[in-house]
């Protein structure tokens, strides 16, 4: 009987050289039960602005890398912040560009909030552009992580018991999930 290992691309929908959402996928990279590989996603700036006329021709290199992460990933991890109430453009023209993959529909995907402050309405609003391109979202593998703000480090993360805790609580729901 083979080990059980999962391939976790995690995706931050921040471009932030200090972003919370960040700093919190790679402190949950180095709090990853030995079951999940967690593997951070570094190119949301290279991605160019969707265009469908692009997508029907020929896919940007940059895009084309996505979707081969996304499809290498057994799951999906989005730490996403909240701008103006929903999903900042940069990380929905992310989603924009999966949209049309045969890459995405049906992949397991949790989410975590890094906001200290209560926000809400991005990772609602994420979780219905998910079900509507027919991921399969893992709310109970998803949550709060609540991070001071804006400029947290992952050694940072990594310092607070409390929020190493809610890391693996999350991780370890989301191994569950994947095991299921």
């Amino acid at each position: 009987m083979s080990a059980f290992r999962k391939r976790v691309l995690c995706l931050s929908g921040s471009l932030r050289q200090r972003s919370a959402n960040t700093a919190a996928l790679q402190a949950a990279q180095a709090l990853a039960p030995v079951g999940l590989e967690l593997v951070l996603y570094d190119g949301l700036g290279d991605l160019p602005p969707f265009n469908p006329d692009v997508e029907a021709a020929a896919l940007p290199p940059p895009v084309l890398f996505l979707r081969e992460q996304v499809g290498q990933a057994d799951a999906l991890l989005m730490a996403c912040p909240e701008y103006a109430h929903g999903v900042p453009g940069v990380f929905k023209n992310l989603l924009d560009w999966l949209v049309g993959s045969l890459e995405f529909p049906g992949k397991p995907v949790a989410w975590l909030n890094a906001s200290g402050r209560g926000s809400h309405h991005a990772q609602d609003a994420l979780v219905e552009i998910l079900q509507t391109m027919s991921a399969r979202v893992l709310g109970g593998a998803s949550g709060t992580v609540a991070l001071p703000g804006a400029g947290s480090s992952r050694g940072e993360v990594l310092a607070s018991a409390e929020r190493c805790a809610e890391l693996r609580a999350l991780l370890t729901a989301l191994e569950h999930a994947l095991r299921a």
